[in-house]
């Protein structure tokens, strides 16, 4: 009696990397599903007369023919309007970054997606992510690891960050032992007619569009002053790690100090121009605020959307722009590897990042009754409320949480 192949459902994007993963598979002998996921389609809120996801479908299905594998499309937008967009406009309305490809991954791809491919009777969901994952057996059971990808330009552990156990048991990474010009290669080899096409930039689902304004369809114009806040005002006082104290030696109010976003108010600062909304600006941020004249660079360090205030202050080493801490509350720490997670009064060491592609940098992680202080040795550039830290042990991402 024959063994049944195991069958995979591949999303295929329409792009080179998905691609070369439907490709990888049939060659490994599984019996390879393609489906293009539709997330977007409100023609309305594009604010661009090209519509990528009909080139991009036309692409996934070209390739699927040319593989002769079975093809089809599913609609996720409903799902995606909800869980993804609507996320993201209340984020920005509140003054936070969010970061909607990490919440793609794991509410869409890797849940709806992957019940979809479930009904299928599939074995396996597979993407083209640039990430690896291994298995491991503790006590008697499956643990799976997920690593960086090998190309360490294209590495996207990042954006998985906040997959779970069941999720990763069901995931296959087939590209993520290559480089990215080694995909190439092979869809080149192959003949597959996304072997030249350029990768997608911006975000993951409304085409070429910028932020700003695709925020305007919810979050409207309003005008509001631009402050300035010089370097040695009195909120910086006390807000660094204090000198030779041990990590785990911080009080509470120590923690809170250096970890807790920086509060500032109107009368600190001096007006230098004005904005047309907070809330499309986001910490760290130096372009699009227009003002002139004022020597070195201006860097947007905090904004409040009640109030309508931009915070900025003059030049990248502004003490406003870099702290050495952040927070992610309890109900907001997320461990891939659940035998690693940290009890209350337990610390542990790791390399940690705050965004994609940045650099990793050594980290002491606490944990506390309100939740994780995580402390860096070198103090980060750029700390959004919002935005997702990750920590690793060597290329193994360990877990993540949303920042405070």
């Amino acid at each position: 009696m024959t063994q049944r192949k195991k069958r995979v459902v591949v999303g295929l994007s329409g792009g080179v990397d998905s691609s070369v993963t439907a490709y990888l598979l049939k060659e490994q002998g599984y019996e390879v599903i393609g489906m293009f996921m539709k997330n977007w389609h409100d023609e309305s809120v594009t604010i661009s007369n090209e519509c990528p996801w009909v080139e991009d479908s036309t692409d996934a299905m070209l390739v699927a023919q040319k593989l002769g594998i079975p093809f089809q499309a599913i609609d996720l937008s409903e799902d995606y309007k909800t869980r993804i967009v609507e996320y993201m406009f209340a984020e920005y309305k509140a003054g936070r970054t969010p970061n909607p490809d990490i919440l793609c991954n794991r509410e869409i791809k890797f849940d709806i997606f992957l019940k979809a491919a479930t009904k299928l009777k599939a074995d396996f969901v597979a993407t083209g992510h640039y990430c690896q994952k291994e298995e491991l057996s503790i006590d008697g059971n499956p643990m799976y690891r997920l690593l960086a990808g090998a190309d360490p330009n294209k590495d996207q552990s990042y954006f998985l960050c906040q997959l779970n156990q069941e999720q990763l048991s069901k995931a296959l990474f087939p590209i993520g032992h290559l480089q990215k010009a080694e995909v190439r290669a092979i869809a080149k080899e192959e003949e597959l007619i996304t072997a030249e096409k350029k990768d997608s930039q911006g975000l993951c689902f409304i085409g070429k569009v910028k932020l700003p304004d695709f925020l305007q369809q919810q979050l409207k114009p309003k005008k509001g002053n631009i402050l300035s806040i010089p370097a040695n005002a009195e909120v910086y006082a006390g807000h660094g790690i204090p000198a030779g104290i041990e990590y785990e030696d911080l009080d509470n109010a120590q923690l809170e100090e250096i970890c807790w976003p920086l509060q500032y108010t109107a009368d600190m600062g001096e007006k230098v121009g004005e904005h047309n909304g907070a809330h499309y600006y986001t910490i760290g941020q130096r372009k699009g605020l227009n003002v002139g004249g004022t020597g070195k660079p201006l860097f947007v360090i905090a904004t409040d959307t009640t109030e309508n205030i931009i915070y900025t202050g003059l030049g990248e080493d502004h003490p406003g722009l870099l702290r050495h801490g952040l927070h992610v509350k309890k109900d907001d720490i997320h461990w891939i590897r659940p035998d690693k997670t940290l009890k209350v009064g337990e610390t542990a060491t790791y390399l940690a990042r705050i965004r994609y592609r940045q650099p990793l940098s050594t980290a002491t992680l606490l944990m506390r009754e309100d939740g994780l202080y995580v402390l860096f040795d070198n103090a980060q550039r750029g700390i959004a409320s919002g935005q997702f830290v990750a920590w690793y042990e060597g290329e193994e991402a360990i877990g993540s949480g949303v920042i405070y």
